[in-house]
């Protein structure tokens, strides 16, 4: 029988086809992610940019768009790439040839992550047009800064920025080993954020 989970440095065995929140540790995440070349590394830089520095880039810009999310809205967003961990970082034109098998492989890491973190196994329908908004704002800032893309071509694909500008945003690639750490730090204060909700905002 062909092996279908993967070992993490954790020791983990995360079963990609029925993968289980006891198996998903953060640290093994912000390595992973870490660890993952967005626009299969086809981007300016001495470093890759990283899964994990483009999922703090949209948690960023989710954030300042939607300055009354939760804590846990926030994590969501942090963990939107999340089950790429596993999967890697398959290219948009790639995902639309493979169909719905990636998909389902990914919905249900997803859920495993989000349970894992006490989140809702899957975002509403709302949060997730709000996350993907950011997540297209900061793909334009990536493709036109890092990736070689024209303005006008970047606008095409994922819309013209609002109320965002690249200025506002730390997209110069870093190493693996900063992003992870970042990812992580990141991750530990929306969960202490989480902790203490009040009802208010998260930071």
């Amino acid at each position: 029988m062909a092996r279908a989970w993967q070992r993490m440095l954790s020791g983990r065995r995360l079963d990609l086809l029925d993968p289980s929140p006891l198996d998903v540790e953060i640290g093994d995440i912000a390595h992973g992610l870490a660890r993952v070349a967005r626009w299969n590394g086809q981007t300016a830089g001495d470093h890759a940019f990283s899964v994990a520095q483009h999922s703090l880039m949209v948690e960023e810009i989710f954030r300042r768009c939607n300055p009354k999310a939760t804590a846990s809205d926030l994590q969501m967003a942090l963990l939107h790439d999340a089950p790429e961990y596993v999967i890697g970082d398959m290219i948009s034109p790639f995902k639309a040839v493979v169909g719905g098998g990636y998909k389902a492989v990914e919905q249900r890491l997803e859920a495993a992550i989000h349970l894992r973190f006490g989140l809702p196994p899957h975002p509403s329908r709302e949060l997730k047009s709000l996350i993907k908004k950011a997540d297209c704002i900061a793909a334009y800032f990536e493709a036109t800064v890092l990736a070689g893309f024209s303005e006008a071509e970047a606008r095409k694909f994922f819309g013209q920025p609002r109320g965002i500008t690249v200025e506002m945003l730390t997209i110069a690639p870093l190493a693996a080993t900063q992003a992870q750490a970042l990812f992580a730090k990141r991750f530990e204060a929306i969960e202490a954020a989480r902790a203490g909700a009040t009802g208010k905002p998260a930071p």
